[in-house]
Parts: structure tokens; sequence; C-alpha cells
């Protein structure tokens, strides 16, 4: 039996200000949102990247959600990235620096209060 061929379209998140959220996250990836009335639509900004749908709140805000975006930067580069996040209006969480040997990552939250990750990988032996 074949496996699917699957990939992932877009995240869809839900938001008090769909617009603002959408282009919080624009500046964050380097994409253009396309705002169509109370929605927005954030395509990939480059081949591999990823889109983001944004649309009204349909109801409270969760007190925590069950997922999160992992982004990914260059060893290295986290800390400048997690400043440059800031600058654009994310909030600082946390970092974890030594819990595994194959990632240090920072948490932050985006202008809503979404948590997303921002992790870098050190290089393989060799490379």
């Amino acid at each position: 039996m074949a496996l699917p061929m699957i990939s992932l379209e877009a995240v869809n998140v839900e938001a008090s200000d769909p617009a603002a959220l959408a282009q919080f996250w624009a500046t964050v990836t380097g994409g253009r949102a396309v705002i169509h009335g109370d929605t927005a639509f954030l395509p990939e900004a480059r081949p591999g990247g990823f889109a983001m749908f944004f649309q009204p709140r349909s109801g409270p805000r969760p007190e925590r959600t069950s997922m999160h975006l992992d982004l990914t930067v260059p060893w290295g580069s986290r800390t400048a990235e997690v400043d440059r996040l800031v600058l654009l209006g994310a909030t600082w969480r946390w970092d974890v620096l030594d819990e595994y040997p194959h990632v240090q990552w920072s948490t932050l939250s985006d202008p809503e209060g979404n948590l997303f990750c921002v992790a870098e990988h050190p290089p393989t032996v060799g490379s």
C-alpha cells in the first residue's frame, strides 16, 4: 500500500483581530498578508514555508492551547531572532537551553498570546 502524499497547506488561527495578527506574522515570515473582509490569508513566503489563514475567533479564547508552532533558525541565530520578534510585538516567555543536546529553543507568544517556539539545532559532528 502506497503512503499518502500529504503536506501542510496552512495553519489556521482564530484571532480577535485577524488582519493585525496576519500583519504580525507577515513581518515575522517575510510574507505579505492578503486581507479579505474579516479574514486574512498569508501565503508561504518562500518554497518550503507555510501559509496561515486568520479568521475571527468563534468563542472565548481557550485558557491553554494544545498546539503551537515550532520555527527553526540556523544555529547561533536564535537569540538575535528572538530579539527581532520581540521588537515586532512578540513576548518572550522562557528558554530551554540544556534539556536536550540536539536542540535549544525560546518560547514566545504572538500579540494575541498564541505560543510559538524558535529553535536552533547544533551542527552535527563533521558538518
